[in-house]
């Protein structure tokens, strides 16, 4: 859960590094709070009404931790638009987003592992 408010705290922040556990950590959190949010939906008789809210909520930090990611294994942030690519676009955008970090600072930041292994 500390990984999912971590995403919330830097709302908007395409800039820096994130580590492949706190973007899987996020798409986990973030798909149960979409489930239960369509659940409610569901029990409240409205359609797609708290579902919606949360999706457009979440839509900027979704963005900003998938750039973030593609920062960490050294790609640009533009590598998001593969996913319009259809079929191949998605799945890899997915084995970007499982690719292990790049060792060592890039151009976007200080690696996020080596930081945590230092303190």
């Amino acid at each position: 859960m500390n990984w999912y408010l971590k995403v919330l705290k830097q709302y908007a922040d395409f800039n820096g590094r994130a580590r492949r556990k706190e973007f899987w950590m996020f798409v986990l959190f973030n798909f149960i709070f979409s489930l239960a949010a369509s659940v409610l939906d569901y029990v409240v008789g409205t359609y797609f009404v708290f579902s919606s809210i949360y999706s457009l909520a979440i839509l900027l930090p979704s963005l900003a931790v998938s750039v973030r990611r593609l920062h960490d294994s050294g790609k640009s942030g533009v590598w998001f638009l593969i996913n319009f690519v259809p079929v191949i676009g998605s799945i890899w955008f997915i084995v970007l987003m499982l690719k292990d970090s790049q060792p060592g600072a890039n151009q976007y930041g200080t690696n996020p592992k080596e930081e945590v292994i230092a303190e």
